[in-house]
């Protein structure tokens, strides 16, 4: 079968970046992008190209994270960070509704939907799956979530082809990365060399058309569409991790007994730093306020985790008491029952989970070695049978 034709791609030069900046602010976008602060890679808003983390990159491992100067002036030359773009579809912490008594009688106040338009810059394909994965829990026709829905219909995304891996990335054996291959308006891989800096660009919808159509370009020659090419395998074959996902829901499914659950849960601190960086949980609880005069209460939502006692507490106590049980829950929903719920895994391969562990638990590691034992065993029962 003959390979399909690919769209066509553009080039944009690093002079004209800010020229998309204008456009999209022009067209009413609120910015949003990465920037140096407290010495990490954050996303924040963005009020020109000077506020990208030009010529900065980043050093990461199992409970390690540094920034470190690059040698050159790449913008987007860093890997994921502690934050995802989870925090503006789906923020830590929001208001759902106020009620004030007034003369004995009460008055509710929901909260509005958002209606502000957000462009996100610098989106990596492992990201983009992860939003595709939070689309599936909370676009649906029953028990959707409005907010969400109004804030991720109104979000313009310009993703960015990794053109390095980090430490802990292992999106390449996920199937989610480097290359963005869907969910974005627009996607860029940038090229920067001796003598030339400029970006090759994609374009995925419509929306995305009308933007850069706005912007100055030009079509992309063979040699600039290879370095894109090239630098995305380059990203390919420097993942610091990898994951072996054959039969993985079943692996999991019978190993709830497994000693390596005790293992782990002699070093998991259950802080919840791998739920509140990961960019896919979506655990939440409600808590309500008032004043002390107790006329005006509100009800707030905040993210919450499956590390936490109180998550599972019912009355009686809570369901997942032990260190071990509450990391099996994570992991074990993560990779196999997240699969029967919403038809995908719930890991995208961004590595977060083990970069900002205190003490350094690797999913991936943790996934080997259960598989690791588990094949052992069976080659031992085959040997058995065999001498028998």
């Amino acid at each position: 079968m003959a390979a399909l034709p690919r769209e066509p791609e553009y080039i944009l030069e690093r002079k004209d970046l800010q020229g998309l900046f204008d456009t999209l602010t022009r067209n009413g976008y609120r910015i949003i992008g990465p920037h140096l602060q407290d010495s990490t890679i954050v996303y924040d808003d963005l009020r020109s190209v000077d506020d990208l983390p030009a010529g900065w990159t980043d050093e990461q491992d199992g409970g390690h994270y540094r920034l470190k100067k690059r040698g050159d002036g790449s913008l987007f030359g860093y890997n994921v960070g502690p934050q995802s773009w989870k925090q503006f579809l789906f923020p830590p912490r929001s208001r759902l509704f106020q009620v004030d008594k007034q003369n004995g009688t009460l008055h509710f106040k929901e909260e509005p939907v958002e209606t502000q338009k957000m462009a996100f810059i610098g989106v990596r394909s492992c990201d983009l799956h992860a939003i595709a994965v939070q689309d599936r829990v909370f676009i649906q026709p029953v028990a959707g979530n409005v907010s969400y829905q109004s804030r991720r219909s109104q979000t313009f995304i310009v993703a960015i082809n990794c053109g390095q891996a980090g430490g802990t990335c292992f999106c390449a054996s996920m199937g989610t990365g480097p290359r963005a291959d869907a969910g974005f308006d627009i996607v860029m891989t940038e090229i920067v060399n001796s003598d030339r800096h400029y970006f090759v660009v994609g374009v995925g919808t419509d929306a995305g058309r009308a933007i850069f159509g706005q912007v100055p370009h030009r079509n992309a020659g063979p040699d600039e569409i290879a370095a894109a090419d090239l630098a995305l395998s380059v990203a390919a074959a420097q993942m610091g991790r990898k994951m072996d996902t054959t039969n993985i829901k079943e692996l999991l499914y019978n190993n709830y007994g497994h000693p390596r659950w005790d293992n782990v849960a002699a070093r998991c601190l259950t802080c919840a730093n791998c739920t509140m960086v990961c960019p896919t949980c979506f655990c939440s609880t409600v808590e309500d306020v008032t004043n002390l005069k107790g006329d005006h209460a509100e009800r707030w939502q905040r993210w919450d985790s499956c590390f936490t006692m109180d998550h599972s507490y019912i009355h009686g106590g809570s369901v997942r008491a032990s260190a071990k049980a509450r990391y099996r829950q994570w992991m074990t929903h993560k990779l196999a029952t997240w699969i029967d719920q919403f038809g995908t895994s719930g890991c995208i391969g961004c590595g977060r989970c083990i970069t900002w562990c205190p003490v350094g638990i690797d999913i991936t590691e943790e996934v080997r070695a259960i598989r690791e034992t588990e094949q052992h065993s069976t080659e031992l029962q085959e040997a058995h049978h065999g001498d028998t």
